[in-house]
């Protein structure tokens, strides 16, 4: 990872490119972030930095939070994340990470924790087929099948297909495009679609497939 910056999801439009094609595009409003800690091989075994996002109120945070912010100097951030940068050296804590850092053609991937819907069933949290309701099939056309004989295995195999808890989990879009960057505003376009609901954390860092 060469580079990364944290935003908040504002919400998705279009925009006319140069030969008046639309684009469907994000908006993310990236930074400004701040380096709240840097680590070194020597203290931490690898390197790093500790960027902090978003304002909040000082009287929410926990005291060894404060006291953390305090060192920094950077004032109380609402998000805290941990990037291992190729190069960490030009980061002092203190800096700010602009938007600019990313150009308009830039290839980048976007880190989002995805929309929470509650419990589903085999058929539509994994794809499973359904059974076919003539012939007798009853009333099991939607259920996940068999559970395994009672006397081998006498368990449930790791791995199979259930019902359970859909979504809210953590998924990273690959190889999307920089469509334009507003350093004034904080704002990334990018097109297409990206993980989370509206106002949700994003990260966006390069891309590890595409230079």
């Amino acid at each position: 990872m060469n580079k990364a910056i944290l935003g908040k999801k504002v919400g998705m439009t279009q925009i006319f490119d140069a030969n008046g094609k639309v684009v469907p595009v994000t908006v993310v409003e990236a930074g400004p972030c701040f380096v709240v800690q840097k680590k070194t091989v020597e203290n931490d075994g690898y390197d790093a930095i500790q960027v902090g996002f978003g304002t909040v109120k000082a009287d929410k945070l926990s005291k060894p939070l404060k006291g953390h912010f305090a060192k920094a100097n950077t004032g109380a951030l609402r998000v805290l994340r941990e990037f291992r940068l190729a190069d960490t050296a030009k980061y002092n804590v203190g800096d700010a990470i602009q938007p600019d850092i990313f150009a308009e053609g830039d290839i980048v991937d976007v880190q989002g924790t995805s929309k929470g819907k509650g419990y589903a069933g085999p058929i539509k949290r994994l794809g499973q087929h359904r059974l076919k309701e003539t012939h007798g099939t009853g009333p099991v056309h939607r259920q996940a099948g068999s559970m395994g004989a009672c006397s081998s295995p006498s368990r449930i195999y790791k791995g199979k297909g259930l019902a359970g808890h859909m979504g809210a989990e953590t998924v990273t879009v690959q190889n999307l495009r920089v469509v334009s960057v507003d350093a004034e505003n904080h704002l990334i376009a990018i097109r297409g679609a990206i993980p989370g609901p509206k106002g949700s954390i994003v990260t966006i860092m390069n891309s590890v497939k595409k230079a």
